[in-house]
């Protein structure tokens, strides 16, 4: 072996060893996470009074306590306040929502640009009878009339009625057509074979237990002519019993988002997409059964030119015995599928050596661990001011990281002998070096400074403060923006009591109505609304306290805007990096404590309002197009006043 060769080698061998360091630090944190967790629960309970008061019972060993994640006070609270939302919402949101005779009358007397027909198909098996009719009524009952209803009944003979009623519904709508099919091939075979009978435009997939919306079609009809979407779902709602009304979650979506697709199958149902997708491949494969619905959905968006989300409940998705919708441990099959199909995908974007393993929110919502494959080096860019020594805590957190640091550029605002106090203080970390700075200026002028001196392909700046906790926090961060179609990449942000403080920043929300942070103040065990703190997403920005950047797109786009120093240079370079057709991604895997400290010493309370209402109003100036027309990973449904995703209906 030659010195080139034994080179190559030992940069293989690195790599491998890196992975597999990547993988037990994540098996670490995880442990870690749900110790620290189980701990604190059990500090809560036996601090209660209900177990004091049954130590005799314990002692006599009469019953047993099961610690949950759901147990935790702060996720209770949450589950009551949102349970008395559903208690609100459902009139507006269940039966009542469905239009009066004078809506209908409209909704079926506009006339579209073209006849677009829609395909619906329904695999058939063993379908319950009021589940079956219910199904094929809600069908006949929609205001967009173009549609056809293509059944392929795989039922056993025991169940010969799912037939004789289906064969009763073709006789009196011909627009619904049925087969029998000489035996059950699963939901993939069943459905594939649905798609066989279909002469329509459009294709839509509907489960047979379930419901949809009355102007379901309508809506979607609008979406094709006035979107020119080739792909097209909505929100939806899972109910139990026989009434939609009963509602038990509501979801309601973000637009179309990539990684969080790839990490949580959000768009599942009503999904209507071009027939002519199909060109370039296969409707349902039979080797992701279990989960081909999220198999089919990632290469469908990832060919279509137009995927259009509508934001309403249109979809009422049945949870009862059996049901993935009732609970996805009858089927861990679905699991594993999910898994390969979310592999797969990757492979066709060039990605490989993914680590998928499922989160505490849900057996089917991911972690995605991508392996790290560019050589380019990461450069720590971070502000030290005399007045705030929270830049020492950083400093000691990165001396504990995991990771090797190859450059950290100390920006100071300082004179000559404190910033020689901060020499003294990194003596002993070679990689680390300080470059001055004037005083009272804005964050982003010294990151901004600290940039220009930087000499690595990655740029990670980190305000005062900031102290990482988890072991690989640049490499969370960095398998993300190796990717040339993602901007920015930022982190999950505690308060010192683990509540947290920065989760992603959304477009319009809060006081101001410039951004604001979501899950904001959230229990560190809440798991999210539909478990978005447990798996990494698109988000239109990502917070400062700590964000990486590729130095080519910084540079770019000439930095951050000075002039938009102290609240928002970090959403408005986020946007800027939107405009260039980038992807910013928010990881709950990168985790730091954060506590934010006033880096500019204002005189008073009053000149600090007085610069917050100047920077939100070059900011809404700057962005009032994009305010207007709402964040796109957020939805129209949640008010913009409130953090923890309240409905507006509820609140507003």
């Amino acid at each position: 072996m030659d010195e080139k060769e034994e080179l190559l080698y030992l940069r293989k061998q690195c790599k491998q060893l890196k992975q597999e360091n990547r993988e037990l630090a994540s098996k670490l944190a995880m442990t870690e996470a749900s110790k620290e967790e189980t701990e604190e629960n059990l500090a809560r309970i036996k601090n209660s009074f209900a177990w004091k008061m049954a130590k005799p019972l314990r002692l006599l060993r009469v019953g047993v306590v099961r610690l949950g994640y759901y147990k935790t006070p702060g996720n209770i609270m949450a589950k009551v306040k949102y349970k008395k939302q559903l208690k609100k919402a459902y009139v507006l949101l269940g039966s009542a929502s469905f239009p009066d005779e004078a809506k209908r009358r409209e909704e079926e007397s506009r006339i579209f640009d073209r006849k677009i027909t829609f395909s619906v198909l329904v695999p058939l098996y063993n379908t319950p009878e009021k589940f079956l009719r219910d199904m094929i009524d809600s069908v006949c009952n929609q205001t967009y009339k173009d549609w056809e209803l293509c059944l392929a009944d795989g039922s056993d003979d025991a169940h010969a009625y799912v037939g004789e009623i289906c064969r009763k519904y073709a006789e009196a709508d011909q627009r619904i057509r049925y087969q029998k099919l000489e035996k059950n091939e699963g939901i993939s075979g069943n459905t594939n074979a649905c798609y066989r009978m279909a002469t329509g435009d459009y294709i839509g997939l509907f489960d047979h237990d379930d419901i949809l919306h009355p102007s379901a079609f309508y809506e979607y009809r609008r979406a094709i002519e006035e979107k020119n979407a080739d792909y097209v779902y909505c929100d939806e709602a899972t109910f139990k019993g026989d009434s939609i009304n009963d509602m038990i979650t509501l979801h309601f979506k973000p637009d179309y988002a990539l990684d969080t697709l790839r990490a949580n199958n959000y768009i599942c149902h009503f999904s209507l997409f071009s027939k002519e997708l199909l060109s370039e491949t296969e409707l349902f494969r039979t080797a992701f059964d279990g989960s081909q619905d999220h198999d089919m959905i990632l290469r469908l968006t990832s060919l279509a030119k137009n995927v259009v989300h509508v934001p309403r409940i249109l979809y009422y998705w049945r949870a009862h015995a059996g049901s993935v919708a009732s609970d996805i441990n009858a089927k861990f099959y679905a699991v594993d599928a999910a898994k390969r199909a979310v592999d797969d995908h990757l492979n066709q974007y060039g990605i490989y050596n993914t680590i998928i393993t499922s989160t505490r929110a849900f057996e089917t919502i991911f972690r995605l661990q991508y392996e790290i494959t560019t050589e380019g080096k990461v450069s720590y860019i971070l502000p030290v001011f005399p007045w705030d020594q929270s830049y020492k805590q950083t400093i000691d957190a990165l001396r504990k990281t995991d990771e090797e640091i190859e450059e950290l550029i100390l920006v100071c605002a300082m004179d000559a002998d404190e910033e020689q106090s901060v020499k003294d203080l990194i003596s002993d970390l070679p990689f680390a070096r300080t470059v001055r700075a004037d005083k009272n200026l804005n964050y982003p002028v010294y990151f901004n400074i600290g940039a220009k001196e930087a000499k690595g392909e990655y740029l990670l700046f980190l305000r005062p403060g900031i102290r990482p906790i988890t072991g690989n926090f640049a490499e969370e961060l960095l398998m993300y923006v190796q990717r040339d179609d993602v901007g920015a990449a930022g982190g999950k942000y505690l308060f010192a009591d683990k509540k947290i403080q920065h989760a992603g920043l959304i477009l319009g929300l809060g006081d101001q109505g410039c951004v604001g942070n979501v899950h904001y103040g959230c229990e560190y065990t809440h798991i999210g609304y539909m478990g978005r703190l447990c798996y990494a997403q698109n988000m239109t920005a990502v917070s400062g306290a700590a964000m990486m950047v590729k130095a080519a797109d910084f540079e770019r786009l000439g930095g951050f805007d000075e002039s938009l120093g102290r609240f928002y240079y970090d959403a408005d370079f986020c946007l800027r990096l939107r405009d260039l057709g980038k992807l910013n991604v928010f990881t709950p895997f990168a985790e730091a404590y954060y506590e934010e400290i006033p880096y500019t010493p204002l005189p008073s309370n009053e000149e600090d309002a007085i610069l917050l209402q100047k920077e939100s109003q070059a900011f809404k100036e700057r962005w009032k197009k994009e305010l207007e027309a709402g964040d796109p990973y957020y939805n129209p449904n949640f008010s913009l006043k409130y953090l923890d995703y309240t409905l507006k209906i509820v609140k507003d």
